[in-house]
């Protein structure tokens, strides 16, 4: 198996999306524990839906994936895409918030309804995002 993999899912939000104290709350717990797990990645939330990107050792993804399982801030959780990478795409962010315009939200919907989603484009999504937002990367 390979030291390095990427894992991107979505899941449906038991709240809402819009509230940027659910999400703040979120990117908080999740910085602290993928910095301390050695993680990287990116979280967006889209509708009622959350789509994250974490990249990180198979074992350490297998725990998170546990973990989110049985996290009540969501529900439905369905992996999009998962493999071996030979470089982070996120390297230096714990969990960056991306943040999508309303000229992204078509391509989002396009991207994400599809059944085995394109899993490139959908990184790329989130980093052009990230990349035009204001968040810098987490210490």
């Amino acid at each position: 198996m390979a030291e390095l993999q990427r894992l991107i899912y979505r899941s449906v939000a038991t709240g809402t999306t819009a509230s940027l104290l659910n999400v703040a709350t979120i990117l908080a717990e999740s910085q602290r524990n993928n910095d301390r797990d050695g993680l990287t990645g990116a979280l967006a939330a889209h509708g009622d839906h959350y789509i994250q990107v974490i990249e990180g050792r198979p074992s350490t993804l297998d725990s998170l994936l546990r973990r989110l399982e049985r996290d009540n801030r969501h529900k439905g959780l369905e992996v999009i895409d998962r493999r071996d990478i030979d470089r982070r795409r996120f390297d230096g962010w714990a969990m960056a918030h991306a943040r999508f315009g309303p000229g992204d939200a078509s391509t989002l919907e396009r991207i994400v309804s599809q059944p085995g989603a394109p899993a490139g484009e959908l990184v790329d999504l989130l980093e052009t995002a990230i990349e035009r937002g204001s968040t810098s990367p987490s210490p």
